[in-house]
């Protein structure tokens, strides 16, 4: 299911999805199991396109060679572009680009009650591409 324009009252009052199951995702160790782990419990929330002002994580691959980027990234979405938007990524604390031809997977919204939550799990996945 694709989701509708946000309603921020009601985004920003929905309960966590992830909240009792922190621990099951951490047995899974590596980063590809855990980001695995938390698309399964928010695959009711996936969009087309971010938001600005909204929390999103999802699959990335960038193109540009020996660039180090963040392969799950959790981000507070800032811009929507036509080719693609800018967010605070939490994994780095900083600001990056993401380009819409490099999601690996669609944006899966992310309510602000599941933030803390998910940077309590280590599913950032940092490397380099080597292209």
């Amino acid at each position: 299911m694709i989701v509708d324009p946000i309603d921020l009252e009601e985004y920003n009052g929905e309960e966590s999805r992830l909240e009792d199951l922190i621990d099951d995702i951490l047995i899974l160790r590596t980063p590809e199991k855990m980001m695995e782990g938390i698309l399964s419990l928010i695959t009711d929330t996936v969009a087309a396109v971010p938001q600005v002002g909204a929390y999103y994580t999802f699959g990335y691959q960038a193109k540009t060679p020996r660039i180090r980027y963040d392969k799950h990234p959790l981000i507070a979405c800032t811009g929507i572009y036509q080719w693609g938007f800018t967010g605070l990524n939490y994994h780095w604390g900083d600001f990056r680009q993401y380009t819409f031809e490099e999601l690996t997977t669609n944006p899966y919204l992310v309510y602000p009650s599941e933030l803390r939550d998910l940077r309590l799990i280590p599913y950032q996945d940092i490397t380099i591409n080597r292209s």
